[in-house]
């Protein structure tokens, strides 16, 4: 594996993947000229209440869909079958023993998460463990994420990088309100993903082919 090669990774629960979450892998992948990210989906979410909807399988199945026709994003299994809780440190300790050293890999979210990252599991240490790309979300800017954590201005520009960017203001929360209300979901999701969604009839959807009226634009 070449030292010059850049990796980035988006976790997430992905209880639909959406296009907000594409749209952030390709604002770090240009801004940051990574060569391949791998998309995540969490086992148990340790930040999150509720258990995800749709099983790992399904959300596995619906990012791989979301993908399908961009080269430089995979998905991953690397946490659905760790099992547990998925902590991004032990993420990046798996995938350093793959071979990629903390340098190379770019671990992305958003502001409104990094806002929160002093809570995350061995802070600050998971900082060490890899550069971090924040990406601009409606209703958090980078300045105020920043903010949150002033002990760690130190640290960007140098292994914490600021994106700014145009993302959809698109949550997987809205997308189940809409399709347990049997409303459209095409302007959120790629249309395989919305396709999917109706065929197995998760969130509360309605596959058109049993003869239903269906939530999905398809």
């Amino acid at each position: 594996m070449s030292a010059s090669r850049r990796l980035g990774l988006l976790g997430g629960t992905f209880d639909p993947i959406h296009l907000g979450h594409l749209d952030a892998a390709d604002a770090a992948r240009r801004a940051l000229q990574l060569d391949e990210i791998w998309l995540i989906p969490s086992s148990d979410p340790p930040h999150r209440r509720a258990d995800p909807l749709a099983s790992g399988y399904h959300r596995f199945a619906l990012v791989a869909l979301a993908i399908q026709d961009n080269d430089a994003l995979r998905a991953s299994d690397i946490e659905l079958t760790r099992g547990g809780p998925s902590y991004t440190i032990d993420t990046l300790r798996a995938v350093a023993r793959r071979g990629w050293q903390p340098s190379q890999i770019f671990f992305i979210l958003g502001s409104d998460a990094f806002a929160e990252i002093a809570t995350w599991r061995e802070f600050p240490a998971v900082l060490d463990a890899a550069n971090f790309a924040v990406i601009a979300r409606p209703g958090t800017t980078l300045d105020a994420a920043a903010a949150r954590t002033p002990s760690l201005r130190e640290r960007i520009g140098t292994s914490i990088f600021l994106v700014e960017a145009r993302t959809r203001d698109v949550s997987s929360s809205a997308i189940r309100a809409r399709l347990s209300a049997r409303q459209p979901i095409g302007d959120l999701v790629p249309a395989a993903v919305a396709r999917y969604i109706a065929a197995h009839d998760l969130y509360g959807a309605v596959d058109d082919l049993h003869g239903q009226d269906t939530a999905i634009t398809k």
